[in-house]
């Protein structure tokens, strides 16, 4: 356990930490457990007046992330028990990737784990918006930590580092203009009732109605499901989820809003970054985490495990570099040689998707068919069949970059973070 250094000597009405964590969804309610378990003097700050609230994704975790992380889910907050994927394409061929997981109710999900960071010493304040940060240095010039001001009884705030859990928003940097705004895809779902389901996640890749994205059911417990999409035609977004749904077994069943959302438009969702992690992760006292960092899978658009590893390693890397006393920005880069080293390869995936949504509705199809119905059973000399058998039946695909096309899918299992 890495221990408190001697408190920063400042004014009275500045509140100090060792750590000021910025957003308590998934990855900022991790960071800040993790960090108050390290014995540092932790803050969590979210701009909304509640913890999980709006909800902007589908809510799944697997079983992968839950032993990767270490998280034991309480009862509470898992809503259903699913099986894996099921990849339906323009044809109806569906497959599945068979990979044990939940559903949650993200809600109540991201309230546990910031209620897990208060037990373990972290304050939380609500309604708390970062506005501007700026340096501070001793009389050496050596970095000592940021000045953080904003909206909320705590502010101004002294913090040696901060974590940047701010979600799609990324308000490190814009405040600091760190990174460029990244490209984004929108999304939106309703919560629908009587849903069937066979305890599969139902991700349709039909470009009719989701251009370059995907369209959904995720199953809840009570008959309940998410039905959605994420497209890159953002004015389009809410038309053409109701046009899948009147195309569908989705046409006649009652939409209603989520238990978050007590009355008011059925219809939620947001932004989710998808250009890859950004180029800057780090600087003097500070890490980027999750949708912060551009951290999402980029074929079916998966954060929450990305979100909460990242969230460890930033813990970690502030820890120690607080215990070390050196806050540069050379020593906080091994936060960014921790997530390069474990996530996965975002180029090859990045540009394996791309080659997908190049394919005519026909080509993907055809693609499909030639899968194995279960595709976790896919080793290397499957994959290698069915390359052999798609460019049997149409060898111009190899020039479609079909190969990179198909491992796209392979690189959004759980364990390589996909969800």
């Amino acid at each position: 356990m890495a221990c408190c250094t001697t408190p920063i000597i400042v004014a009275a009405d500045i509140t100090t930490c060792d750590v000021l964590v910025v957003g308590a969804g998934p990855g900022g309610g991790n960071a800040a457990l993790h960090s108050a378990r390290k014995g540092l003097d932790t803050i969590l700050i979210e701009d909304h007046p509640a913890i999980g609230t709006p909800v902007h994704c589908g809510e799944c975790i697997s079983d992968v992330a839950c032993e990767n992380l270490n998280l034991e889910l309480p009862p509470h907050v898992i809503s259903k028990r699913v099986h894996g994927i099921r990849v339906i394409f323009p044809d109806g061929t569906a497959k599945k990737l068979t990979e044990e997981g939940y559903v949650l109710e993200k809600h109540l999900f991201e309230r546990w784990i910031a209620e897990e960071a208060v037990a373990e010493g972290a304050a939380l304040h609500l309604s708390h918006k970062l506005r501007s940060m700026t340096k501070q240095h001793d009389e050496s010039g050596k970095f000592t930590g940021w000045l953080c001001e904003g909206n909320g009884d705590q502010f101004p705030i002294q913090a040696k580092v901060v974590i940047d859990a701010s979600g799609v928003a990324g308000a490190t940097s814009r405040i600091l203009d760190l990174n460029p705004r990244g490209k984004v895809i929108a999304g939106m779902q309703y919560e629908m009732l009587e849903v069937p389901t066979d305890g599969y996640l139902d991700f349709y890749i039909w470009p009719e109605y989701a251009e370059k994205g995907y369209l959904w059911m995720i199953p809840k417990c009570d008959g309940r499901a998410n039905v959605g999409l994420v497209t890159e035609d953002k004015p389009r977004t809410k038309k053409a989820l109701d046009e899948f749904i009147e195309i569908t077994h989705f046409k006649d069943l009652e939409q209603v809003p989520p238990p978050w959302k007590e009355k008011g438009n059925p219809a939620f969702g947001g932004t989710i970054p998808i250009s890859g992690p950004y180029e800057t992760t780090y600087d003097d006292g500070l890490m980027l985490v999750g949708d912060a960092a551009g951290f999402t899978s980029p074929l079916f658009e998966g954060g929450s495990h990305l979100a909460l590893k990242s969230a460890t390693f930033a813990a970690s890397v502030a820890a120690e570099q607080i215990a070390s006393g050196d806050l540069s920005a050379a020593q906080m880069s091994r936060y960014q040689k921790l997530w390069s080293d474990e996530f996965p390869p975002y180029g090859k995936i990045l540009r394996g998707k791309t080659a997908l949504f190049d394919l005519s509705d026909d080509d993907m199809s055809l693609m499909a068919r030639c899968f194995p119905d279960e595709m976790s059973d896919m080793g290397p000399h499957g994959k290698l069949a069915v390359c052999l058998r798609i460019l049997l039946r149409r060898p111009s695909l190899y020039a479609k970059r079909i190969i990179p096309a198909m491992l796209s899918f392979g690189y959004s299992r759980a364990k390589f973070y996909g969800w």
